[in-house]
C-alpha cells in the first residue's frame, strides 16, 4: 500500500556540505582534494587544510619548506604574497575541476642551480 503523504516524511540522508578551497573560494571536487600541512610535516607541522590540487601544487612551486614554516604558515599569509594573489585571481575564474601544471618559480629554479649552491 502506497503512502498518502510522502511530502511529510523527512529524508534521513543529508548529503555532506561541499568543501570550499580557502585560497580560491571554489568548491573542491572529491578527485581534486589535497590536504596541505600549513607548517610542513618535515618541520613538525600537524595541522592540515583541504585545498584544490592546483592551489596546493602552486604553493609548493612558489615556496620552499623553510619559507612555509617561517613566513607562510597561514592561509592569510599565503594570500598576502603577490605571486600567490595573482595566481588566485587567475584560478578563481576557472571551473572547479580545472587542472593545469604548476611551474616552479624562477627564483626557486635559480636557487636549485648547482653553480649557485657550491
Amino acid at each position: 500500500m502506497a503512502r498518502k503523504h510522502r511530502e511529510k516524511i523527512a529524508p534521513w540522508y543529508q548529503p555532506p556540505a561541499a568543501e570550499i578551497c580557502p585560497l580560491c573560494g571554489r568548491e573542491i571536487p572529491e578527485d581534486q582534494r589535497d590536504l596541505h600541512h600549513l607548517v610542513p610535516k618535515s618541520r613538525g607541522g600537524r595541522v592540515t587544510q583541504a585545498l584544490h590540487r592546483i592551489c596546493h601544487k602552486q604553493i609548493h612551486a612558489l615556496f620552499s619548506e623553510a619559507e612555509l614554516e617561517t613566513a607562510y604558515s597561514t592561509v592569510e599569509a599565503l594570500l598576502a604574497h603577490p605571486d600567490m594573489a595573482k595566481f588566485v585571481a587567475w584560478v578563481s575564474r576557472k571551473p572547479p575541476g580545472f587542472q593545469d601544471g604548476a611551474h616552479r618559480a624562477r627564483r626557486r629554479r635559480e636557487m636549485q642551480k648547482p653553480s649557485d649552491r657550491w
